[in-house]
């Protein structure tokens, strides 16, 4: 992948440092291996924060904070990807994750009317808080490790494409340097028709 782009796209150690909701973890943010952008401190943060986005729990970014820290891979980005669940996605979220919490129970179908309040929190949650805890923790298995696994395929291609252009350009060269000192002794370049 490329770091630069990453970089721009994701803040750095000074600024997370200073933010207000990391202040638990403490002097944890200074641990460099937080900040690296390479293939297994990226590809863990995708996995901390997709699998983190599917739990139905309060404070999110504070949960995927620690798990970065606890499991040493990149916390801006698993922080950052977190907001998958955001108040747009979070409703067909929860409702897949119950959907598949309720079919592996083997429970009934119920009529759910999502209402943020304490009443719905008291009665309607306690009802269903096991198919939704079972779907939430397998979908979010399920999106950590395609997001891992795509990650490093995906950062592995990148690394197999670069070396490939470096290769080739290195023929490119050679093949001009020895064209030019051909040229330069007054004879014929190699004929390329025999490769």
């Amino acid at each position: 992948m490329a770091r630069h782009i990453i970089k721009k796209m994701f803040p750095g150690m000074e600024h997370m440092r200073g933010h207000k909701a990391l202040a638990p973890l403490g002097p944890r943010l200074g641990s460099p291996d937080l900040w690296h952008l390479n293939r297994r401190s990226v590809a863990g943060a995708f996995a901390v924060g997709l699998f983190v986005a599917f739990l139905p729990l309060p404070m999110q970014m504070l949960i995927a904070a620690a798990v970065a820290v606890l499991v040493r891979v990149n916390l801006p980005i698993s922080v950052i990807l977190v907001w998958i669940s955001n108040p747009v996605t979070m409703p067909p979220m929860l409702y897949l994750a119950y959907t598949i919490g309720r079919k592996l129970l083997d429970e009934p179908r119920r009529d759910i009317h999502l209402d943020w309040s304490w009443e719905w929190f008291s009665t309607e949650l306690l009802t269903i808080w096991q198919p939704l805890l079972l779907g939430s923790v397998l979908l979010g298995v399920a999106a950590g490790l395609s997001g891992y696994l795509l990650v490093r395929f995906l950062w592995r291609l990148n690394v197999v494409q670069r070396v490939r252009s470096r290769r080739y350009l290195r023929r490119l060269r050679k093949e001009m340097a020895e064209r030019q000192a051909a040229a330069r002794r007054g004879g014929r370049p190699p004929d390329d028709r025999g490769a």
